[in-house]
């Protein structure tokens, strides 16, 4: 079972009120040109509305809905042109018996041919305005292509020139207008006249993945729809994003005025162009639970099934006033699906059970939703097809899924702790979790939550009496990962790791932990804060050197894998008291400080070594680093802190 990405004339999301308020408007005043635009993040739902749009003129003979998608002509042909000659061959297309529009379709076309030249000229005299140009301009890239002919030196041939020319000579027609303006209102009647022959009384022209285009070609459309702008009985519906667009335009435009910011400039662009703005709005907590429902239990009956529309069809309801309603429930989905209600349950527990973080992770987006039910049930699966689905759950794996896609730290230190537990545990969580509950219990006071607390584990009192680790201070600390954790199903006695073994699509997390083994929790603990860390350094002692060796290793690579180094990196403050408590490290301490990258590395490089440096070799190799980071140019904070290092280091001598 896997959520199809594509349009869809299946509202799960109530656009349908989008779209049927933009067909109103559009049928209020068909002679009227207007330009729409539908609104809306990538993934919102954009080219759905169209499909519904589009679904709402069928059967409607006076009517003629054409639609083009940039994005899939791009490369192929210039913009202007493919759009322009794209409605006029979908009308031709359409209306294929149009006996007394045959002059003015020919006349059309003909005007189209002006638009081809500047293309097949070699992109000369462009307008700013629409593209078109004139005789004149014509007449001079004939005489500059004739010209060519005399210099042997030109890279061209004959053979590649001689079609050029007779292609531009054969469109030059000297009865025709001589300047800009005058073409493009011939180009505007003849258009008209052909949609009064062909019987049209409204042309409605859907624009899609605009925002997915280069900057060029998405300027391009729309300079290509100005051409149409005031052309009476047509209309524009553009799909698109409008920051992408007006990305686009700071680009196609980059030199433009001091006094006209390039935002300004963009958004008022767009704002002469999309005459009716209309947005999507993102999913709110209770839409998500409806969305997720639905397109679970879609996906398991079938989106045609008649109890299916039935549901559907309670969900809108409920979505006219989402503020006072919690979404499908079991009752709602019994009355509509009846005996196929059992094919819902999951549905029903997953939206309850992962809506509101999905909600707020994902922003209400449609399509982040569903690319995320898509990897769990890939990954359902696939521990299915492995061998291993009895020991995957779904509720736990989404749980899971939701850490690793919105709150990947978090995700880690579990993942880093339960793939080397014997048991696949992470005590901490469990701590977290139970301290939740308990909390939760006593606000409610319930006396009987509580209490099955205890019983399940240890009492509250015994927990509150050990000292926390720095990750769960971390965890305590934060308020999205207690949200998370307050996320049914608990975790707390759960194996986690043939969860993290089907995770393996993103990273391996049995291979560097299961080398570490036992130390994998010592590693961990050395990314505590500074405080925190120095509590262990009797601990640290205990190693043998094989076994200190390893955390250095993975505490270092840690701290380079993040690849912020302007700023003190969490794990630093481990690692010297690490090395002070095992002084064998100091050679390899030395070896992470000569390879950090000096023009990238903040002025906590400096400090910090030179009590647990004692070494004298290695004291001479870091005295020598200091006086090279003293030296550098590029870098004046980390140079100011080496020079004050090295002169407190002459003084304390």
């Amino acid at each position: 079972m896997i959520l199809t990405d594509n349009e869809t004339k299946v509202d799960l999301l109530n656009n349908e009120a989008i779209s049927k308020t933009i067909i109103e408007l559009l049928r209020e005043n068909p002679d009227h040109p207007v330009t729409i635009g539908v609104h809306g993040d990538w993934g919102a739902g954009k080219s759905s509305v169209l499909e519904m749009i589009e679904a709402g003129f069928a059967g409607k003979e006076d009517v003629l809905c054409l639609k083009f998608n940039g994005w899939r002509f791009q490369g192929f042909e210039d913009a202007k042109i493919a759009l322009i000659e794209g409605i006029v061959t979908g009308l031709v297309e359409k209306r294929p018996a149009m006996t007394k529009a045959a002059g003015a379709l020919k006349d059309v076309f003909n005007r189209i041919d002006w638009l081809k030249v500047a293309k097949r000229a070699g992109g000369l005299a462009v307008t700013a305005f629409t593209g078109i140009p004139t005789p004149d301009q014509i007449s001079a890239v004939v005489g500059t292509l004739e010209g060519i002919f005399a210099d042997p030196g030109q890279l061209a041939t004959k053979e590649n020139l001689t079609s050029a020319i007779e292609g531009v000579k054969s469109m030059l027609k000297p009865a025709e207008t001589k300047n800009v303006p005058e073409e493009v209102e011939a180009f505007r009647k003849a258009f008209d006249k052909l949609l009064k022959d062909a019987g049209i009384k409204q042309l409605i022209v859907l624009i899609d993945d605009l925002d997915r285009c280069l900057p060029d070609t998405a300027i391009d459309t729309l300079e290509a729809i100005r051409l149409f702008v005031f052309t009476a009985r047509t209309a524009f519906v553009v799909a698109a994003d409008e920051a992408m667009i007006e990305y686009a335009v700071r680009k196609h435009f980059p030199d433009l005025p001091e006094t006209t910011g390039p935002r300004d400039y963009a958004r008022s662009y767009l704002e002469k162009l999309i005459q009716v703005p209309f947005r999507i709005p993102a999913l709110g907590e209770t839409e998500t639970r409806m969305y997720v429902t639905l397109l679970l239990t879609g996906a398991e009956i079938g989106e045609g099934d008649a109890d299916y529309a039935k549901l559907i069809a309670a969900a809108r309801e409920r979505l006219k006033r989402p503020w006072e309603n919690a979404g499908l429930d079991a009752a709602a989905v019994k009355t509509a699906l009846g005996a196929k209600a059992d094919k819902a349950n999951n549905a029903l527990a997953l939206s309850e059970q992962i809506g509101p973080i999905l909600a707020s992770g994902t922003k209400g987006n449609p399509r982040q939703i569903k690319r995320f039910l898509n990897t769990l049930l890939l990954r359902e699966r696939t521990a299915n097809a492995r061998g291993f689905g009895a020991d995957i759950t779904l509720p736990v794996l989404a749980k899971l899924m939701l850490a690793e896609r919105f709150i990947p730290r978090l995700f880690e230190q579990i993942a880093f702790v339960s793939a080397v537990h014997p048991k696949g545990i992470c005590d901490d969580l469990e701590h977290l979790e139970k301290g939740l509950v308990a909390e939760g219990a006593n606000s409610r006071g319930d006396g009987k939550a509580a209490t099955d607390v205890r019983k399940a584990s240890k009492t509250t009192e015994t927990v509150a009496s050990e000292p926390e680790s720095a990750v769960l201070s971390e965890w305590v600390s934060s308020e999205t990962v207690r949200d998370w954790a307050r996320v049914q199903p608990l975790l707390s006695g759960i194996d986690l790791r043939p969860y993290l073994f089907v995770t393996k699509d993103k990273k391996d997390y049995f291979g560097p932990v299961s080398i570490l083994g036992h130390l994998a929790t010592v590693v961990e603990k050395l990314f505590g804060g500074k405080m925190t860390v120095q509590g262990y350094e009797s601990e640290l002692r205990q190693l043998a050197q094989p076994e200190a060796d390893k955390v250095f290793e993975a505490v270092r690579t840690k701290i380079m894998g993040t690849g912020a180094l302007e700023t003190l990196p969490a794990g630093v403050n481990g690692l010297i008291v690490l090395v002070k408590a095992q002084p064998g490290l100091q050679s390899k301490l030395l070896d992470f400080l000569e390879a950090l990258p000096s023009s990238k590395c903040g002025p906590w490089a400096v400090s910090g070594w030179q009590g647990v440096v004692k070494d004298a070799d290695c004291v001479g190799r870091l005295t020598a680093l200091l006086t090279e980071w003293s030296k550098v140019t590029n870098n004046p904070a980390l140079k100011a802190a080496a020079e004050l290092a090295l002169k407190d280091t002459k003084g304390a001598r």
